[in-house]
């Protein structure tokens, strides 16, 4: 029997149509507590910036895994601003409930890895650009109480407050993308572009 997982990892490789799927799964869970997931704007960007940082830097690594892995592992996030008990805690349960939906135990690891609350050793190397992506992405949007910083005072944040006591192996690769970037305000501008092109296809089916 075809489970979830087999659909959105094995079967759809688009990432544009992934999305798709995630904006209807959101949508259709929405009014169940128990199953609800977090997708917005937010992880669209993220995802579409580590697609990118995937490409540009031909890193060693399964994109399409990545991908999938970077639109899922914050679905038990939620939309309201986060208690330290839930940051804690939200990555382990994604992972957790990505396993019901038949997500194989490394998959579900490297969701789980997103952030260091789950101590796990040795971390899958899919999860440390996960936890950029979080991380950097986070620091580039706006959000009620603080403007979005600049690309590279988002990399400062990171490399000296946020991933500073850890080992991250892609964090300097990812220094090395940053500066290739001419103006890394162009990928805000085609992730935007990419939402509304998203809503606009979704409002055509319904799903969104």
């Amino acid at each position: 029997m075809q489970t979830f997982a087999d659909y959105i990892l094995d079967e759809e490789k688009d990432m544009e149509e992934k999305m798709v799927i995630m904006c209807y799964l959101e949508k259709k869970l929405r009014d169940d507590p128990e199953k609800r997931i977090f997708f917005d704007k937010s992880v669209i960007f993220k995802t579409t910036l580590a697609k990118m940082f995937i490409n540009i830097m031909d890193l060693n690594v399964d994109e399409n895994l990545v991908i999938t892995a970077s639109l899922l592992c914050n679905c038990k996030k939620g939309n309201e601003p986060q208690k330290i008990g839930k940051v804690k805690t939200y990555a382990k349960e994604g992972a957790e409930y990505l396993a019901t939906l038949g997500f194989d135990k490394k998959f579900c690891k490297i969701c789980e890895e997103l952030n260091r609350y789950s101590n796990s050793n040795p971390r899958e190397k899919e999860s440390d650009i996960l936890e950029i992506m979080d991380n950097f992405g986070g620091l580039l949007l706006d959000r009620p109480e603080r403007r979005g910083y600049a690309p590279l005072d988002a990399l400062i944040q990171i490399e000296h407050a946020n991933l500073k006591d850890v080992f991250n192996r892609y964090l300097g690769t990812f220094r090395e993308f940053i500066e290739k970037m001419e103006d890394v305000n162009i990928v805000i501008e085609q992730s935007n572009m990419r939402v509304n092109a998203l809503r606009a296809m979704a409002r055509k089916v319904n799903t969104y």
